[in-house]
């Protein structure tokens, strides 16, 4: 019996694994911030080379290459992975824990980036076995505001040719090893930035009277924010608004002249989204006039929500069902957490998906952004496997 497709994918997965998690460690080892991906674009243009694929540079340190199997024009899906680190300082004592202080691989970039090189050489060694173009794009930046999405969207990454589809992992510590979850719809929220300031004159502690207290207006605020969501919002529309920080005097006895707050603000709609931010705008403006201080808001549009079209979500999940087994895909939960990969899913259908990387037998239960966070990296098998079976195989 002729071996097939996916076994084929199978087995070049499985015999690919040491060298994939060489290209790991190497990446966990050299992690670099957002927009600073210098070293790591060399290093993915490198491998390429190695392989025989031709690619081009976008948004400085994108990388973006093309594979095309037997009658190119036919399917043209494109497959994303993110390449930029965090400025956290990693705790974990590893042979390949990151060589540069307070840098760190911390969300599972280095894998993503991983599995989308493991992906390549196994569609390029089998491009006469399945049909259409699969467009490779290593992205950077997207752990920081305007995202390396949209640069590369500006660039030109979703034309010549445009992909009918866009697929992206993202590994989750929350779900085992071997296991892969999907959702149709909204599945992660919007992000933007939020930046107040609160300036009065200032004054003695002791004679409040004569000025306008700029502490005593910014905490109103904090606590009236809330009110945007919970008077104004539909409460089965998920919103959430957090302030994160309040920094304002420096001593018991004087009045700062000028505080200022920080905060989020993650939504799952897009409508309510900017209805939002006018609600914001015109509280900050009222509420400064009623405190009598200057009160003022700056709104960071940040990520739109991540849209997993339903038609290539299911299309993918049924693949990923056959690759796997049934008793493999889960379904994966709305987060309020955000993802730049939201800019594709406007522009084209798009399906982002999880992979397990969890092992509580080995100690691998960390979250994502904390600095003991790791993989269990039997995973990076099985995302170079579904990444490439998806690459050949998915049709929107």
């Amino acid at each position: 019996m002729p071996v097939t497709l996916q076994e084929i994918i199978q087995q070049k997965a499985a015999a690919y694994q040491a060298d994939c998690i060489a290209i790991r460690h190497h990446l966990h080892s050299h992690p670099e911030l957002s927009y600073q991906e210098f070293e790591t674009s060399a290093f993915i243009q490198t491998e390429l080379n190695k392989l025989g694929i031709a690619f081009e540079v976008m948004a400085t340190t994108g990388v973006v290459a093309l594979i095309q199997g037997k009658n190119p024009d036919s399917r043209i899906i494109a497959l994303r992975a993110d390449i930029d680190a965090l400025p956290i300082q990693e705790e974990n004592d590893l042979p390949y824990k990151s060589t540069r202080p307070g840098i760190m691989h911390a969300c599972g970039h280095d894998v993503h980036t991983t599995c989308l090189l493991g992906a390549a050489r196994i569609l390029h060694e089998t491009k006469q076995h399945w049909e259409g173009t699969v467009k490779l794009i290593f992205q950077p930046g997207e752990e920081k505001n305007p995202g390396g999405a949209s640069l590369m969207i500006k660039d030109g990454v979703l034309s010549n040719p445009k992909p009918e589809g866009i697929v992206a992992l993202h590994v989750h510590p929350g779900m085992a090893t071997g296991q892969l979850s999907f959702r149709s719809g909204t599945v992660m929220a919007s992000a933007d930035e939020l930046y107040f300031t609160v300036k009065s004159k200032g004054g003695h502690a002791a004679a409040p009277h004569l000025t306008s207290d700029t502490i005593l207006a910014a905490s109103h605020l904090v606590i009236s924010l809330q009110q945007i969501i919970s008077r104004n919002n539909n409460p089965f529309n998920p919103s959430v608004l957090s302030i994160s920080s309040f920094q304002g005097g420096h001593t018991t006895n004087v009045i700062p002249s000028e505080v200022k707050l920080m905060g989020t603000l993650r939504c799952m709609n897009e409508e309510w989204r900017f209805k939002a931010h006018e609600l914001i705008r015109r509280h900050v403006q009222h509420l400064g006039e009623a405190m009598g201080v200057d009160m003022s808001v700056h709104i960071d549009v940040g990520y739109p929500t991540v849209l997993n079209n339903e038609r290539l979500n299911s299309n993918a999940r049924a693949l990923a069902s056959t690759y796997f087994g049934d008793s493999h895909i889960e379904e994966t939960e709305m987060r309020m957490g955000a993802e730049d990969f939201g800019y594709y899913a406007q522009q084209i259908p798009a399906c982002f998906f999880r992979l397990g990387v969890m092992n509580e037998a080995k100690g691998i239960t960390s979250g994502v952004h904390t600095p003991t966070f790791n993989v269990d990296e039997a995973a990076i098998q099985h995302g170079v496997g579904i990444m490439a079976w998806l690459g050949a195989t998915l049709r929107y």
